[in-house]
């Protein structure tokens, strides 16, 4: 760990080492601007690096879509810009549908994203089996994009810091923000644990935390943060480089044989009740009543944290993010013993499938699961770049591209209308979907 003070001014300000703020620094870098990234943990720790690592194009909300398409281009390249072993394999997405009624609703998602001009199409049960064929169990079909990849998160994150600091970015770790510096309404830097930063520009990628640091200059940003609990397996036979969705588990397979894999449907997250909860809870209230059964509610201790943290007399109170330094949720064991079943029953090959390692992510969702990009008009110089609502990973790199392109040009190559912070304030949130 770097303990070194921080620089004492540059020309922005990147909070948060995730998957968002790593790219932003690297596409600022680039572009020769001074570029400060801190982050209150290691670059990646959070769920940058504990997501199933799919790039993923299909079932995105339209709005995404678009911006998915272009930043599987990038994908695509990484490896080589970056100079760096990503793996990277574009070996597709392959939706599995368990009845009628799923592949009804998966029909639908599909023919919105080929009006939309991505290559999926659905599957036969038969098809299935040619993409994939290990795979055993009774589906009705499924949807499958034969141009979505997969990279290893516990790369990716770091690659990208390394070649923004190639560039002339500085990495400050276990550096927590404790507050956003404002004065006559626009962006003044920001004080860290480390000492102050003097920019003009914030760019708050700050995951799950981006809600409390918002309020720090008066910004209310819905959010609620989901535990989602994942694993990867010990060494096994290798089965295929195609993601896979459905019958209770979600399949990643690395070139070394390991396999990632967690629940799907209603094996999914962990949700934590917390202050933050109730803060909002009128504007996600459609949503928990809507996905109540893959979503498992818990009303105990981070609750009763958050309480005690907030009264007057408590010192987290006053260094909120300090307690965050390395911060690790608990994964739910039950669910990775339920989700390594729901895989060995359907790979013959992996029966005996072993669990290497587990662990848990916080997942930082908005009202309509689609992110927030952009300036906050209420203060000038402080940007969005957050709230990913659980499928950041890959979406990730076009939208440090895109902030990237806004504050260096004033303008961005992609429309990002549909993810301004204003939506809340207006009511205008995009308009929901069920999600894939």
């Amino acid at each position: 760990m770097s303990t070194q003070p921080v620089q004492t001014k540059a020309d922005v300000v990147v909070i948060g080492g995730g998957i968002a703020g790593v790219t932003t620094a690297y596409f600022l870098a680039k572009r020769g601007v001074s570029v400060a990234l801190v982050e209150k943990s290691e670059v990646g720790f959070e769920q940058s690096s504990r997501n199933q690592g799919a790039a993923r194009q299909a079932g995105r909300h339209p709005l995404e879509l678009p911006l998915m398409m272009e930043c599987n281009k990038l994908w695509q390249g990484f490896q080589k810009e970056l100079n760096a072993d990503l793996e990277w394999q574009q070996g597709g997405i392959l939706r599995l549908a368990l009845d009628q009624r799923e592949l009804a609703r998966l029909e639908g998602v599909c023919k919105t994203d080929r009006e939309l001009g991505l290559d999926v199409r659905m599957v036969t049960p038969q098809e299935l089996r040619q993409i994939v064929p290990a795979l055993e169990g009774t589906f009705a079909g499924g949807m499958y994009c034969p141009s979505d990849g997969q990279a290893e998160p516990t790369k990716v994150p770091a690659a990208f810091a390394r070649a923004a600091q190639e560039h002339g970015a500085k990495v400050y770790t276990r550096c927590p923000v404790e507050r956003i510096e404002i004065a006559g309404g626009r962006v003044v830097g920001v004080e860290t644990l480390r000492g102050g930063i003097k920019a003009p520009v914030v760019v708050l990628a700050a995951g799950a935390w981006s809600s409390r640091l918002a309020r720090t200059v008066g910004l209310g940003f819905p959010q609620r943060v989901v535990r989602s609990t994942c694993s990867e397996s010990m060494e096994a036979p290798f089965v295929s480089k195609t993601v896979m969705w459905g019958g209770g588990f979600i399949f990643r397979q690395r070139p070394n044989g390991m396999v990632w894999f967690s629940g799907g449907g209603n094996r999914g997250g962990d949700y934590d009740i917390t202050l933050d909860s109730l803060r909002y809870l009128g504007m996600f209230l459609p949503n928990y009543l809507k996905n109540r059964r893959a979503i498992s509610i818990h009303i105990g201790m981070p609750l009763l944290r958050d309480i005690a943290q907030s009264m007057p007399w408590a010192n987290a109170r006053q260094h909120q993010f300090r307690a965050g330094i390395m911060w690790e949720p608990k994964p739910n064991l039950k669910k990775v013993e339920e989700s390594r079943q729901a895989v060995a029953s359907h790979f013959p090959a992996l029966r005996e499938l072993r669990v290497g390692r587990s662990w848990a992510g916080g997942i930082d969702a908005t009202p309509d699961a689609v992110p927030v990009l952009g300036e906050a008009d209420a203060v000038k110089g402080f940007l969005f770049a957050t709230g990913f609502s659980g499928h950041g990973f890959g979406f990730g790199p076009i939208a440090g591209k895109l902030t990237a392109e806004l504050i260096a040009d004033g303008k961005t190559s992609l429309d990002i209308s549909g993810f301004r912070f204003s939506r809340f304030k207006e009511g205008k949130l995009a308009v929901s979907m069920s999600q894939v």
